[in-house]
């Protein structure tokens, strides 16, 4: 009896880059919080603890969100980590209370 075997491949979802406090900047941050559809995502994360990426996406293109997210986390207002599938996001809001006291609470206060 001959079994035939194939490989098993496993892939690994990567890591995500997140930006250390010292490499935020304030022009960064203002510009990723300048598109309606990132400032929507940060007020909503500000008022839960973490969430889907499908949570987040208020319907619009999953192309057009990965863009978003990626501006965000690289000014280091998200963190995202793989959950099987799955990108769950948070909000830093320890880390920018660190590097710029009070912005966020001020951009957050204004509708």
């Amino acid at each position: 009896m001959v079994i035939n075997a194939s490989p098993v491949i496993i892939r690994f979802m990567r890591a995500f880059k997140h930006p250390s406090s010292e490499e935020l900047t304030l022009e960064r941050l203002l510009y990723a919080l300048s598109d309606p559809v990132r400032l929507d995502i940060v007020r909503c994360l500000a008022g839960v603890e973490e969430a889907s990426c499908g949570e987040l996406d208020g319907g619009r293109p999953k192309s057009s969100m990965s863009h978003h997210f990626r501006v965000l986390r690289d000014a280091g207002l998200v963190h995202t980590r793989s959950v099987g599938t799955t990108h769950m996001n948070s909000l830093r809001a320890d880390v920018l209370a660190v590097r710029f006291p009070g912005l966020l609470e001020c951009i957050l206060s204004q509708q």
